[in-house]
């Protein structure tokens, strides 16, 4: 906050008393090198860039996250590769999750010919005659 106010032409020392940090304290701050979480957080961040423009702007963290565990080896969490992507503004096309899919089974549209359209009205719902209402029709097992 300080270098904020610092950097908008305040002077460091009134900043410093007026947020109640003392000076020393602030230049030692300043001038202490990055951390090996920032400079992990930093790389990880240029990593997702480069897979996110390699998929032309089009993939989310899920598929990001992905990209580095399996394509890349890199491990990482979700949940920060979320963060760090809405830390630095980096977002995929809007839209909801696609449905998982069964792996090693070959699956087609229909395998036992179901038939879920109807034809007239009150076609599904009457279980004795199309000529009785949906509201009166009654199965064999109620009886």
């Amino acid at each position: 906050m300080v270098g904020e106010l610092t950097g908008a032409g305040f002077p460091a020392k009134v900043c410093c008393r007026l947020l109640g940090v003392s000076s020393p304290g602030y230049y030692k701050y300043r001038k202490r090198p990055l951390s090996p979480t920032g400079m992990r957080r930093q790389w990880l961040t240029g990593l997702i860039r480069e897979v996110h423009t390699a998929s032309r702007g089009t993939c989310g963290s899920r598929r990001n996250h992905a990209e580095l565990t399996r394509g890349m080896d890199v491990t990482v969490s979700g949940h920060l590769v979320a963060e760090l992507m809405s830390l630095a503004g980096i977002a995929g096309l809007p839209g909801p999750a696609k449905v998982k899919r069964l792996r090693g089974i070959a699956t087609s549209g229909d395998l036992v010919h179901r038939k879920f359209h109807r034809l007239s009205p009150n076609e599904l719902w009457s279980r004795t005659s199309p000529s009785i209402p949906p509201g009166r029709a009654r199965s064999a097992a109620a009886r």
